[in-house]
């Protein structure tokens, strides 16, 4: 079992940042892929970025590609998605997601532990 919890999320102005973090327990760390995905009231939850197991290989989904890093800490057992540029459309619950056998998934169905989620909020 993996345990994930979310923190950094909040309310934040349009063109803001914000770091979000996702701590890990319960398994190796650096065994697993991990990813950030959001969900937007109304609407399916979506990829926004993973990270391979030792953190050389990064995917992005278009929407943040440039606005957005993501990292890890194999040390620490911590993931981040650093949030840049930040939009009124990027208002959702946030959440990570650990993989156990996918290398840089995109879907939902591909990661088997999730976090609890947390909320960003942009104003315009």
């Amino acid at each position: 079992q993996v345990q994930l919890v979310e923190s950094g999320g909040g309310l934040v102005q349009a063109g803001g940042s914000l770091r979000l973090s996702c701590a890990a327990s319960g398994r190796s760390f650096s065994s697993l892929s991990m990813g950030w995905f959001r969900q937007a009231p109304g609407k399916e939850r979506e990829f926004v970025a993973s990270i391979s197991r030792t953190g050389g290989v990064t995917a992005y989904a278009d929407f943040v590609k440039g606005r957005s890093t993501i990292s890890r800490n194999n040390a620490e057992n911590t993931v981040y998605l650093q949030m840049n540029s930040l939009k009124p459309e990027d208002t959702a619950v946030y959440y990570c997601a650990a993989s156990v056998s996918t290398w840089l998934a995109r879907f939902p169905r591909e990661y088997d532990y999730w976090g609890q989620g947390t909320q960003v909020t942009v104003s315009s």
